[in-house]
């Protein structure tokens, strides 16, 4: 399977196929596209209450 080539500029927000830099502005280029999506994720609630503010991101998950 092929990856994504299309990149997104995190600075001026240009789309470019350069893999690490952006070539107009040499800031950090990153994959534009969301992930995949699943109907039964395992980490919703995680998330979830990861955007809520309920839980610290160095929160130990195993706790839960």
């Amino acid at each position: 399977m092929m990856g994504w080539l299309l990149r997104k500029c995190e600075k001026c927000n240009q789309y470019t196929l350069s893999v690490s830099v952006c070539p107009y502005c040499k800031s950090k280029v990153h994959i534009p596209h969301p992930a995949k999506f699943s109907p039964d994720d395992k980490y919703a609630r995680y998330r979830i209450a990861l955007k809520e503010g309920s839980i610290h991101e160095n929160h130990d998950k195993r706790r839960t």
